[in-house]
């Protein structure tokens, strides 16, 4: 190959320098020891493609220097643990059409500087907890069109730069508390076109970033208000194509809320006050609905720019006016036309004049309208759909195997449900007691919701041959206790909400049967202390939440052995320690909680046994007045979240260790701005982190962010700047630091430095 090379050299006359780098680039690009047989590389872009090669695993000969992989069209069926181990410089993957129907914890570990992922139209139905562990730098997940059906809590724990989260055109039927949690700068969650009719309170929570969010072509009935309060900075939020049928007043409350789209709805009714609460809206689309009439929104409500009508019923007479009116004077525009009364059917909204907007006497109203009905064209008939096993004062849907009786009265739990029904909603009724073999015939549920049915007792056996269960909902009730054979029959169960009932002791030993068991919620109830053995056959437990109980004290081997735990919540509770010996014992804990408990103090190595897995520690509002230098010792680089704020720290810990740091919230501490707080003030100038702290004394700098305060230039230690070391000589310095030693008449101290002394002395 030299040599031909060489005669061509010749044969063109060309320098001879730009040749040998051309020919070096050429040889380079042929290395077929590093290119999978089937596969295109380009190894100057660093690049493979293997499309539509039918390869059942990822090729093994993939140059460790590729940093884009297409795997498109194969037939990938499992992504094992460390699938990608040997390409750790992928900065995109495409894995579309690829048959994936699991992808195991860890399969993209080390793939640290991933940005891009594509995992669409495949055939994935669970997102395990660790399936994306590793993927530190990504910032967009594409998983739509696959057949996600069950979100793990801590699924998307380890995606804190992910700005973008698609799941379109999956079969999710409701969202859980926390299921997007660890996504801490995701801008845009896109969950359209799935079968989406339960949002738990708290599914959004910790998702403080988001601006826009995605809930089209869903099931939802209702505006899930609580849920979307959890949103504070949300502008765009898209519900098109959903079943809903009415808004009432304040529905909508979300502070930074601009555009809110309601279109192709069932919406018969919409309060003037539904958007009360949310000041910044300026568009609203409510299109394609069932509104014959609309009011003016109420006063202080948003002023809108556009009001989008079109494709409703709209009935122009005097009802209509005050609408009209409001719109010209407000000058928003108006979207859509009159269908009727006949002489102005089909006139567009903006062109209609308010003395336009008359009303006839009942009798005419009425005749016009049906004169208006006779004139149009008679629809097809739909056919009925397929019937599906039923019980009375219940609805069933086929398609997409739904069943709820909510809110029907029912005593007794209704009987006759289709086999097929994966969830399964009977909240809201007066059921009192659940007895043994309440469900026969439903194996196949997925979800079974009874909150809010007065439960007092759930008998042993009570769930039996639900082999399929995987969620149970049964807060809200007036549970005081449980059997250890209450959950019997449930292999398959993750999670369990037994949150607001009335449980004054731990139901210990009732989840014994129970060995699937990953969540467990008792919130709001009124337990008073954890004892030993409390977990004993859930040792799988991952996540415990028991927010807003009455816990005084723990045993030190409450949680022996749960070598599984990754969060506990036991915010809201009276604790006045921190239960160190009892968390030594949860070897893999993530995420404590302590928020809102009276403890004072926090003393040196209190999470010293923990130190090497704690990620987010929350120790917010809770009157803490003191914390030793030492108390965050051990806790170093892997500690991610901090929260401090709404305490009463004069003084703070070294957070020097904490390298690892991406959150730290200590606002609303009274500190006390001076020389001990300086290594505290040096820590926020070598971090890259917005840092809320402000000074609580002395009382001339309350207020002032520690970092824009100048009292610590006098302290001893300060370094001048690097602007003023360079201008100043070592002979200089050396008298600086002498006249510091003197009094303040002899050094002739700087004007601002001689203020901020005097102030000092005041204090």
């Amino acid at each position: 190959m030299r040599t031909a090379a060489e005669a061509r050299i010749k044969m063109f006359n060309l320098p001879t320098l730009p040749v040998i780098i051309l020919l070096a680039l050429r040889i380079h690009t042929v290395r077929p020891g590093k290119c999978p047989k089937f596969c295109i590389c380009d190894n100057i872009q660093l690049t493979i493609v293997c499309v539509n090669k039918n390869l059942t695993e990822v090729p093994p000969t993939i140059d460790e220097i590729t940093v884009k992989l297409d795997l498109r069209g194969n037939d990938l069926q499992e992504l094992p643990t460390g699938a990608f181990s040997h390409t750790p410089y992928l900065t995109h993957l495409s894995l579309q059409n690829s048959k994936i129907r699991r992808v195991r914890e860890g399969a993209f570990r080390k793939l640290g500087r991933l940005v891009l992922l594509n995992l669409a139209n495949n055939n994935i139905e669970i997102l395990y907890q660790e399936s994306f562990d590793g993927l530190s730098s990504l910032k967009q997940l594409l998983i739509d069109r696959n057949r996600v059906e069950e979100i793990q809590p801590g699924a998307f724990s380890q995606l804190g730069f992910l700005n973008l989260l698609s799941l379109t055109h999956n079969q999710l039927v409701y969202i859980p508390n926390m299921a997007f949690q660890g996504l801490q700068n995701i801008k845009w969650l896109r969950l359209s076109h799935n079968s989406l009719n339960y949002l738990a309170t708290e599914a959004f929570a910790g998702l403080l970033t988001l601006t826009r969010l995605s809930l089209d072509n869903n099931e939802l009935q209702f505006f899930p208000t609580e849920t979307m309060t959890r949103l504070p900075e949300v502008t765009r939020l898209e519900l098109s194509y959903n079943p809903m049928t009415y808004f009432g007043e304040e529905s909508v409350a979300m502070p930074k809320l601009t555009h809110l789209f309601l279109d192709h709805n069932s919406l018969q009714d919409f309060s003037n006050a539904a958007i009360l609460l949310s000041p910044h809206l300026v568009h609203l689309d409510l299109s394609y609905n069932q509104l014959r009439v609309l009011q003016p929104m109420a006063p202080g409500s948003p002023k809108l720019t556009r009001l989008n009508l079109v494709g409703n019923p709209i009935y122009c007479s005097c009802y209509m006016r005050p609408l009209r009116e409001w719109a010209i004077r407000e000058r928003i525009r108006l979207g859509g036309t009159c269908g009727g009364p006949p002489h102005l059917s089909g006139e567009n909204l903006e062109a209609v004049y308010p003395v336009d907007l008359r009303c006839q006497s009942q009798e005419a109203m009425l005749k016009a309208e049906l004169e208006e009905q006779s004139r149009l064209p008679t629809l097809p008939t739909t056919p009925p759909p397929d019937k599906v096993k039923c019980p009375a004062n219940c609805e069933c849907k086929a398609e997409n195997h739904h069943s709820t009786c909510e809110n029907k009265g029912h005593t007794k739990i209704p009987r006759g449900f289709s086999p097929d029904t994966r969830l399964l909603d009977l909240r809201g009724n007066h059921f009192h007691y659940i007895p043994t073999n309440s469900f026969p015939g439903v194996a196949e549920v997925v979800s079974l919701h009874l909150q809010r049915c007065k439960i007092h007792e759930v008998e042993d056996g009570a769930f039996n041959g639900m082999k399929g269960l995987v969620y149970l909902y049964l807060s809200e009730n007036d549970l005081t206790s449980l059997s250890p054979e209450a959950f019997k029959g449930l292999p398959q169960l993750t999670y369990l909400h037994l949150e607001k009932n009335h449980f004054t002791q731990f139901p210990k030993g009732a989840f014994k049967l129970l060995p699937g068991l990953l969540a467990l919620h008792m919130e709001n109830n009124a337990i008073t202390k954890l004892e030993a053995g409390l977990l004993t056959g859930a040792e799988k437990l991952r996540g415990l939440f028991l927010t807003s109980n009455a816990i005084k004290t723990i045993s030190p081997r409450a949680f022996d052995p749960e070598p599984d735990l990754d969060t506990l919540h036991l915010g809201s509770n009276k604790l006045m320690e921190v239960p160190s010996e009892a968390l030594s014992k949860a070897k893999s804990l993530a995420e404590l909680k302590l928020s809102r408990n009276p403890i004072r103090w926090i003393g040196a190595g209190v999470f010293q046994s923990i130190a090497t897995t704690l990620k987010r520690l929350y120790l917010d509002h809770m009157g803490l007045e003191k914390m030793s230098k030492d108390s965050l010792a051990g806790l170093g680089s892997g500690l991610q979240s901090l929260f401090l704020e709404g305490n009463q720290l004069e003084e703070l810990p070294d957070f020097n260790p904490l390298t690892g740091l991406e959150i730290i919230n200590l606002a609303e501490n009274p500190l006390l701005c001076d020389c001990p707080l300086l290594p505290f003030r040096k820590w926020i100038e070598k971090v890259n982190l917005k840092v809320r702290a402000t000074c609580g004394h002395p009382p001339e700098l309350r207020g002032q962010r520690v970092k824009d305060v100048h009292v610590f230039k006098s302290c001893p230690g300060e370094n001048p700047s690097k602007t003023e070391s360079a201008q100043i000589s070592p002979a200089k310095v050396i008298k600086i630091v002498e006249a510091k030693g003197k009094s303040h008449k002899s050094a002739k101290p700087h004007k601002v430095q001689k203020t901020t002394t005097k102030k000092r002395k005041s204090v």
